[in-house]
């Protein structure tokens, strides 16, 4: 027997655009890993091979590499690390996340400031591959990031 309830919960749920829900809730296939891998890769070093390949895929601008063990690193973590500011400076250019550690390596002492300011304990995070704010700000060869760690006395 068919009822109002049975007959309203049948039919297909329709959007402002009249586009199925249940065809809008599928997601793309997740990004290639050894794609993901390749352009974290990249990111330690290679502005071109970065560009290129952002270019032909830009959804790898977020993407993360699991190392193993819980170290996740982006393009924009490995920029940061390796002080490759010409890197991270086009990754942000183009929308990447950035965090303390990229802050740090990039001498932006306001932004670096604000969160000790709210997080007096963030000189306690480590990035990937457990690379300490003092190391970020070193390669990046920060000096007004290197100088208030320096007054913090902190030292690794």
């Amino acid at each position: 027997m068919i009822t109002r309830r049975n007959f309203i919960t049948g039919l297909p749920i329709l959007t402002l655009a009249g586009v199925p829900a249940l065809a809008q809730d599928k997601r793309p296939d997740p990004l290639s890993v050894d794609k993901v891998k390749e352009f974290v890769r990249l990111g330690h070093g290679d502005l071109a091979g970065t560009k290129q390949m952002l270019e032909e895929m830009p959804a790898v601008l977020h993407a993360t590499y699991d190392w193993g063990n819980g170290d996740f690193e982006t393009a924009l973590g490995g920029a940061s690390h390796m002080g490759r500011k010409d890197i991270a400076e086009y990754l942000v250019g183009k929308g990447a996340r950035m965090d303390i550690f990229t802050a740090a390596m990039m001498n932006k002492i306001d932004i670096v400031k604000a969160i000790f300011a709210a997080f007096p304990d963030t000189h306690l995070c480590k990035g990937p591959h457990g690379i300490t704010l003092l190391m970020h700000a070193q390669k990046g060869e920060a000096g007004e990031v290197l100088e208030f760690l320096k007054l913090r006395n902190i030292t690794q």
